[in-house]
Formats: C-alpha cells, sequence, structure tokens
C-alpha cells in the first residue's frame, strides 16, 4: 500500500448559505465531508481537519471558534478576507488560504469596461437613445492616458496587463515604492498617493482592505486629482471615504466615478451617487462571470489534493497583513 493511501483520509467541513459548492462529488473522494449551514457548523467542526468555506463572507468560524480545536486549514471562496480574520485565528497555526487569482482577469476586463464606458460616454449616449436624441458629440482617446492602479497583487497586474494592451501607461502603487516592475513602469508607496495622483487620467482601486489601506482615498487624494480625472473602484468600498467622493464628484473636483464597490454596501436607497450623471455604480459584480463558481471549485480541489498528499498549498495567506504576500 503506497503511503498516499496509508493516510487518513481528512475531515472537512463544507459551510455554504443556500447552493452547495461545485465539484462536491470529486471532494468526496478525497476527503469525509460534512456539509452545513452557519447554525451548524460547531457539530461540524468537532474532530475537523479542513474548513472549506465555501459562504465565504459568513462570521460563522469566528462565532464557533472553541469547536474549532482540530482544524488545521482553511480555505475561502473570496480574494479578500480581512474582514474574516480575527486574533485567535491570526496567532493560530492554522494555515489560511484564498481564493486569489480566479477572478482577477474577469475583475481586469470589468476595469477596462469601466474605463471605456467613461472614455467613450457610453452612459450619455444610453440617456439619449431613451430619450430619441440624435446628438453628435466627441470622446476621449484612451491611448497614451495615463492611469495608477492601487494594488500590485494578482487583479492589478491583470488590470495593467490589460490597460497596457490598448496603449496606455500604468504605474502601480503598493506597499513600498521600486522600480524595474514587469507590470507597472513605476510602483510607489499607496501611502503617498496625495503626492503622485495629479499626474494620472485614471485612479484604480484593486487593493485588499486592510488597516492601512481603509480610507485611503480620502479628502485629500480626491482633492489631488486632476478635475478631469476618473477613479475606478474595484477593491473595496472601505478604500474610499464615501462622504469625501459624493462631495469631490459634486463639486466637479473629479471629472466621474465608476464604482463596483462602495460603502456602505449595498448602496442606500436614495443616496446621492445613485443619481449622479458622472457616477457608474454597479452591485459588486466585476468577477462573477458565468462559470466563476466552478473555478472557484477547481482552486479548492486542487489544493485539497495537495492537503492530502502533504504538498505546499496555493494562496497562503500571511494572517498578519491580511493577504497573500508576494514571493
Amino acid at each position: 500500500m503506497t503511503a498516499a493511501r496509508e493516510r487518513k483520509r481528512p475531515v472537512a467541513a463544507v459551510l455554504y448559505r443556500e447552493a452547495l459548492p461545485p465539484r462536491l462529488a470529486e471532494i468526496e473522494e478525497l476527503a469525509e465531508v460534512r456539509l452545513t449551514k452557519a447554525d451548524g457548523l460547531a457539530d461540524a467542526l468537532d474532530g475537523a481537519d479542513v474548513l472549506y468555506q465555501w459562504h465565504s463572507f459568513s462570521p460563522a468560524l469566528r462565532e464557533n471558534w472553541d469547536a474549532a480545536s482540530s482544524l488545521q486549514w482553511v480555505h475561502v471562496s473570496a480574494a479578500g478576507v480581512s474582514q474574516l480574520l480575527f486574533d485567535e485565528l491570526i496567532r493560530s497555526n492554522i494555515v489560511y488560504t484564498n481564493s486569489r487569482g480566479v477572478l482577477s482577469r474577469a475583475i481586469a476586463e470589468f476595469a477596462l469596461g469601466f474605463v471605456l464606458d467613461m472614455a467613450k460616454d457610453a452612459q450619455g449616449s444610453f440617456r439619449l437613445q431613451q430619450e430619441q436624441r440624435w446628438q453628435h458629440r466627441v470622446t476621449r482617446k484612451i491611448q497614451g492616458q495615463r492611469a495608477l492602479v492601487v494594488g500590485t497583487g494578482s487583479i492589478g497586474r491583470e488590470i495593467a496587463r490589460l490597460f497596457r494592451a490598448v496603449g496606455m501607461e500604468v504605474s502601480g502603487a503598493g506597499r513600498a515604492s521600486r522600480a524595474g516592475d514587469d507590470d507597472f513602469e513605476w510602483i510607489y508607496s499607496s501611502q503617498d498617493l496625495a503626492g503622485i495622483v495629479h499626474d494620472y487620467d485614471y485612479l484604480v482601486l484593486a487593493a485588499p482592505l486592510t488597516s492601512e489601506s481603509k480610507e485611503l482615498v480620502n479628502a485629500e487624494v480626491l482633492a489631488a486629482m486632476k478635475p478631469s480625472a476618473r477613479l475606478i473602484n474595484v477593491g473595496r468600498g472601505e478604500l474610499v471615504n464615501t462622504g469625501a467622493l459624493t462631495e469631490a464628484l459634486a463639486s466637479g473636483s473629479i471629472g466621474a466615478a465608476a464604482l463596483d464597490v462602495v460603502h456602505p454596501e449595498p448602496l442606500p436607497e436614495g443616496h446621492a451617487l445613485w443619481g449622479m450623471e458622472n457616477v457608474i455604480v454597479t452591485p459588486h459584480m466585476s468577477g462573477d462571470t458565468e462559470d466563476y463558481l466552478d473555478d472557484l471549485g477547481k482552486l479548492f480541489v486542487d489544493n485539497l489534493r495537495r492537503f492530502c498528499n502533504g504538498e505546499p498549498l496555493q494562496n497562503v495567506v500571511d494572517k498578519e497583513l491580511g493577504f497573500v504576500s508576494a514571493s
């Protein structure tokens, strides 16, 4: 009998909300599976080695932490995990993995779609079409436009590659300033945004939410942007001070915004951002393509196979930082 066959099958608690995760049969081939909703997680965690958090934004692990005494590994079907981490989990030896990279291309395509939408005034054309008005206008060219992408991880790099493919000039902002990057002309420190945003036509937010990045785009940063500049947020709503952004858009301090994420989320009925003609709001859907659920499932199955074979896992989160740290 091989060493792999001699190993005891791990016990995997699978936390879901409504629909079960894809590729469940493959998971059951590799592990003893305990399917559970949040109210049954304590029982499912008793003796479990693995938690597959398919219900990606549930706080149930924090609420049932005392039952997780055997837990070795948690996998979350999302890239952003800052809201799921808590002190006991951070201090533990539990390996924590996320779904970094699975949705990066789709989110980058969405960001490029926002650029094209705003540059070519697609919203204005739609409004005129509804009024049956034939009104000629001129639009912006995106070739040669400069974009600053905040967040130089998997999503930010996909955005940079797509933007460069259509002739845009792209720099990045991350934890530290550095030169000589394959995807960005230059990488600045994100803490220096107010001093550098005036050089850019598009400010694109694709960073994880951490204590350092919360409200990174505040009134000072917005005031430093070009009056014609556009803000795009496909990261997290709390990267932006919503009140300051609303004021900047209303006053013409910046030209426009395209927001796939907002704070608070969902955007409350009657909020000023809903009615602004220079704002596009979409309901946190930039990564959600027709096959994205299966892609998320593939990643977990591959990681579960690695876990069973004692191999290194993909997308190990630095729990102190709150994201997967590039090597």
